[in-house]
């Protein structure tokens, strides 16, 4: 089994957005705060299998018109998650990517784990 490791040196205050599309894209907006990565929003461009339908207390719902390369159109944004996702996993999707995107840089998790890949995030304090 091939086996991929890539480590981002990231601030402590970092945004790190992963995005799914197979017909819809899906965005988890996640920040690191206190050594923990926290997930602070998800961005829905369709309602299906999958979407929150109730709001957990203190998360706030909006309507917002995104206009990505990938989709034009109205999406469902649940904000104030704030729940820990400290060793989040992700399988990459076999029929479409995963684009996880920090500060700014997009990477393909297809082109760098490969279809079908376990992908776990963690995060490490380290001394420089």
């Amino acid at each position: 089994m091939n086996s991929h490791l890539r480590k981002y040196i990231i601030a402590a205050a970092a945004i790190i957005t992963i995005i799914a599309a197979a017909k819809y894209p899906l965005s988890d907006t996640y920040e690191i705060g206190n050594e923990t990565i926290y997930v602070e929003e998800t961005t829905y461009c369709a309602f299906g299998a999958g979407v929150q339908t109730e709001l957990n207390p203190g998360e706030t719902l909006d309507k917002v018109y995104v206009d990505r390369p990938d989709y034009k159109g109205w999406a469902m944004v649940i904000r104030n998650i704030h729940q820990d996702r400290t060793n989040v996993g992700y399988i990459v999707g076999t029929v479409s990517d995963h684009v996880l995107n920090v500060n700014g840089e997009d990477v393909s998790l297809r082109d760098l784990c490969g279809k079908n890949a376990p992908v776990r995030f963690n995060y490490e304090f380290w001394l420089v």
